[in-house]
């Protein structure tokens, strides 16, 4: 007999932290602090990065670098920085921008999209860096970033500036690059040899790099010199990791995610959260402290297709991979070298045979006492559904608040 549906709640995490409510005015603020006067000269291009991750403030951000570099007389455009998404062309890097709304008429300055690289220097470990054309000839460059942890590397530097430098600007070819050399190496290792060569003795201007609450909210804008990028950041880094989306409780049966995508999380669903960082997937035959099952009910539009992540998921609902892009999602998984986020799990059509798999494979508990949290993604984690047998431990929590 298959299991019974367990009964559900609402919860509410109280979300605590600092909020920048002018993300546009601190930009500003921060650049004028550069002195940029000096640097920069009337009729030269400042190509400015934008990504593939949804990034709250992105717009108001890159709004108020246009507008600034804009009056100092320069000419900034916007290049895409992000590896291989987009399907891997230039068309559908532009896409995906646009699907931020970052297009030119928005953002008041061209947004120019090209798969092309240019070596622009060489590692000690010997190994080409290769960056984006468009942006290796302007005159100088910009990159805004969300600082956080990073979903596969570890160490004092994840995601953010460096990474987008280092990986987001090299395009599909360079992004490779830097991904076997990560491979042979490690990320720290390629991290201190490879960057110090990109940040310095180049044409990075400056670097705009954005912390996040686990609400989304903006709790912190540093404008950074390129001197400063691999001191600072790993500052941002610490901030970042106490600010980090949680779970309302850890161990789980059952961790059901209605959506996964690449505007969410480089890994589809960020394993920071789930406590997947290095282990996949759980031991099958022993007790396990953590999320023991995660299934997946669909795919973010912003995502296109990619569903990178869903080899993290034990189950997925057949209409999840009815709207992966297999190329897309291939390409990224090969670029990254992270095979498995590319795995097929099993499928089902409805989510009564989803749950009742997934709560099937949760050992000797029956429905009523499996611990299950149902959440729109990893992302957003303010408002989740809770099972019955969580319900209790929520309530007795002061930063949690049983709501329905």
């Amino acid at each position: 007999m298959p299991p019974d549906l367990p009964r559900m709640a609402r919860v509410r995490q109280r979300i605590t932290g600092p909020v920048v409510e002018d993300v546009a005015g601190e930009v500003t603020a921060g650049l004028r602090g550069l002195a940029l006067e000096g640097r920069v000269r009337p009729g030269q291009t400042v190509a400015i990065t934008g990504g593939s991750r949804g990034i709250t403030d992105a717009l108001p951000a890159l709004r108020a670098l246009v507008a600034h570099l804009g009056g100092l007389g320069a000419e900034p455009f916007v290049v895409p920085a992000m590896g291989s998404h987009g399907g891997g062309t230039a068309e559908g890097q532009r896409r995906v921008l646009a699907s931020y709304g970052m297009t030119e008429g928005a953002l008041g300055c061209p947004v120019r999209s090209s798969m092309e690289v240019v070596e622009v220097a060489r590692s000690d470990l010997g190994f080409p860096l290769w960056q984006d054309r468009l942006a290796a000839a302007a005159d100088h460059l910009v990159v805004l970033n969300r600082v956080k942890s990073h979903t596969l590397f570890s160490g004092p530097i994840e995601s953010g500036l460096v990474k987008m430098l280092l990986i987001g600007l090299g395009n599909a070819a360079g992004a490779a690059m830097v991904h076997r050399a990560i491979m042979e190496h490690g990320w720290a290792t390629v991290v201190d040899d490879a960057a110090p060569r990109l940040i310095t003795g180049r044409n990075v201007l400056a670097g705009v790099a954005l912390v996040e609450r686990a609400d989304d909210r903006t709790a912190r804008v540093a404008v950074l010199p390129p001197e400063r990028w691999l001191t600072d950041e790993r500052l941002l880094l610490d901030e970042a990791r106490r600010l980090l989306p949680r779970l309302p409780m850890a161990d789980l049966d059952l961790l059901l995610l209605d959506r996964i995508g690449k505007n969410l999380s480089g890994a589809g669903l960020d394993t920071n959260v789930v406590g997947r960082k290095g282990a996949h997937h759980p031991p099958v035959c022993e007790p396990h402290e953590g999320v023991r099952m995660i299934a997946v009910r669909g795919l973010t539009p912003e995502t296109q297709g990619n569903a990178v992540g869903i080899g993290l998921a034990e189950l997925c609902l057949s209409r999840v991979l009815r709207e992966m892009d297999v190329e897309a999602t291939r390409l990224n998984a090969l670029t990254a070298g992270d095979l498995v986020g590319a795995m097929l799990p099993p499928d089902f059509e409805t989510d009564r045979e989803l749950i009742h798999a997934a709560l099937g494979l949760t050992g000797l508990r029956g429905a009523h006492e499996a611990r299950v949290v149902w959440a729109r993604d990893t992302l957003h984690l303010e408002e989740v559904e809770v099972s019955e047998a969580l319900v209790p431990e929520a309530t007795a929590r002061t930063d949690l608040e049983v709501i329905g």
